[in-house]
């Protein structure tokens, strides 16, 4: 079993900043992709940005240039650097975590933390 929780959300003017940490405890397979979602009110949930244990990273346009992602694998935590938000950058934001264990691939979502952004 594996649990994630999400902490850094919150409201923010535009321009402004936040970060956003995810920190996975549990049966954590050494193979794993860390990333975060959000979902806006009345749409679908999107990926934001996913990082491997090896640091390779995919970042969603929207948000390419202005969000950054990184992980501490010693602590199993992921981060979302978001610079620069817009009001369209308004969601809850969700971490995920995709372990393969003996070649099953299971997915374990955090709870989600809200961002605002707005004047």
């Amino acid at each position: 079993q594996v649990q994630l929780v999400e902490s850094g959300g919150g409201l923010v003017q535009p321009g402004g900043s936040l970060r956003l940490s995810c920190a996975a405890s549990g049966s954590i397979s050494s193979s794993n992709v860390m990333g975060w979602y959000r979902q806006a009110p009345g749409k679908q949930r999107e990926l934001v940005a996913t990082i491997t244990r090896g640091g390779n990273t995919n970042v969603a346009d929207p948000v390419k240039g202005r969000f950054i992602i990184s992980r501490d694998s010693a602590k199993n935590t992921v981060y979302l650097q978001m610079n620069s938000l817009k009001p369209e950058d308004t969601a809850v934001y969700y971490c995920k975590l995709v372990a393969v264990i003996f070649g099953v691939v299971y997915d374990y979502w955090g709870q989600g933390t809200q961002v605002t952004v707005s004047s």
